[in-house]
């Protein structure tokens, strides 16, 4: 079986595992996944879902999005978005009902900030093309 474009995300799972101190099949019991499809995704040979991800991530006790930037599910420029969510998640003091309200709170405001820059680019786009044949008409 030809190895699959899934990043580093076998050689990070593998990382993470031996330095959670966990064997393959404790991990795999941890995340409910069967031991060989784990050592399938830690060889390249599976690329896993985002469901099994979470998983494991929960069994690993660290950030799903950071494996998903692994995967290739997150884009690496969404780095501070993934760092500010891991952030909120692994913050011990709050409930993790509270830390999916600031979670959902938080992807609003990005999401609302995206569309106005979204909405500024195409103005600006649009200005450029209405004035682009007045540029030589200004006298100083």
């Amino acid at each position: 079986m030809a190895s699959l474009n899934v990043g580093n995300l076998g050689e990070y799972l593998r990382e993470q595992r031996r330095q959670a101190q966990l064997s393959l099949r404790q991990l795999a019991d941890a995340a409910g996944v069967s031991n060989p499809y784990l050592s399938q995704i830690e060889r390249g040979l599976r690329k896993p879902s985002a469901d099994i991800l979470q998983q494991l991530a929960k069994a690993l006790r660290i950030s799903a999005e950071t494996l998903y930037v692994q995967a290739g599910i997150l884009d690496e420029r969404d780095r501070d978005a993934v760092e500010t969510r891991a952030a909120i998640l692994a913050d011990p003091t709050i409930s993790e009902q509270q830390k999916q309200v600031l979670l959902q709170v938080y992807a609003s405001f990005r999401k609302e900030n995206a569309a106005e820059a979204e909405a500024k680019a195409e103005a600006g786009a649009e200005a450029a093309d209405d004035g682009g044949g007045d540029a030589g008409t200004s006298t100083h």
